[in-house]
């Protein structure tokens, strides 16, 4: 099959999806160009939070796991056919399509607010981040010159994480916390093309704190989702997650106040001061 062919049915899904789902120009169009950690943050309980606030949303997420910025930067420059590319629409419907060019997903919509992360084992590794600058000048070729763009900061592994990059922290989560916080002030303050940071990593270790267990992350899903998709809505669109009515099924509204109270104050303090 074609690459050709495939662009069209790209295109034309996406075509049927949007009209299917009525949207209008005050839709706010989110495009997260990330990894299993975007998906974590706004795959599951985003478009949710947004549409009880009465905000309109469609997200798009460019995901390969693990993706580091060095590797989505490789792929824009070829134009690589190798991301899974997810489109939640203003009903809450979904679609997902394999084998997507960076060309295709960020062409694929008239996005509002663009966000870039990077890959957890490198997510405290300053040095790591030297090619957003490109990445970022990729992007901006396709996009409106109005659109937003922001950086997501990613969280810190759970104490007992096996995961072969966790000994680069010393296999220790304040550790690697305290390295992507301090990765992610200099990120903000040395690309003035990003607006802000959306703090997940600081919203995810203040509810570890608050709440006494220092897992809440993938291990947890659920909560650790809600926390990083209440992080995002606040960071976003500048207005306070607390009173928000979206509780997750399985949550318990303590654990539901928990995870928004250390979301509103992640993105009150997103470097922990």
């Amino acid at each position: 099959m074609s690459s050709r062919f495939l662009a069209f049915v790209f295109a034309a899904i996406l075509s049927l999806h949007s009209m299917a789902g009525g949207e209008s120009k005050d839709v706010v169009r989110i495009l997260a160009i990330g990894n299993s950690f975007s998906e974590d943050a706004i795959d599951s309980y985003f478009s949710d939070i947004c549409k009880a606030a009465g905000k309109k949303v469609v997200t798009g997420n460019m995901i390969i796991g693990g993706c580091p910025l060095s590797k989505h930067l490789l792929n824009a420059r070829t134009d690589s056919a190798t991301y899974r590319f997810r489109r939640i629409g203003l009903n809450g419907t979904r679609i997902t399509v394999d084998k997507v060019r960076p060309s295709e997903a960020i062409g694929s919509d008239d996005w509002d607010v663009v966000t870039f992360q990077q890959a957890s084992p490198l997510s405290g590794k300053y040095g790591s981040f030297v090619d957003l600058d490109s990445l970022m000048y990729y992007v901006k070729a396709m996009v409106r010159p109005d659109v937003r763009y922001m950086w997501h900061q990613t969280w810190a592994y759970a104490p007992g994480s096996t995961h072969s990059a966790f000994p680069n922290y010393g296999s220790d989560q304040i550790a690697m916390y305290d390295s992507i916080v301090s990765a992610s002030r200099r990120v903000v303050a040395d690309y003035p093309g990003l607006e802000r940071v959306i703090p997940s990593g600081a919203a995810i270790q203040n509810a570890r704190r608050m709440s006494g267990n220092a897992d809440l992350t993938r291990d947890g899903y659920k909560i650790g989702r809600y926390i990083a998709a209440c992080t995002w809505f606040e960071a976003i669109f500048g207005e306070s997650v607390l009173d928000n009515t979206f509780v997750p099924a399985g949550l318990t509204e303590s654990q539901a106040r928990l995870a928004r109270e250390a979301a509103h104050a992640a993105c009150l303090s997103p470097f922990g001061e």
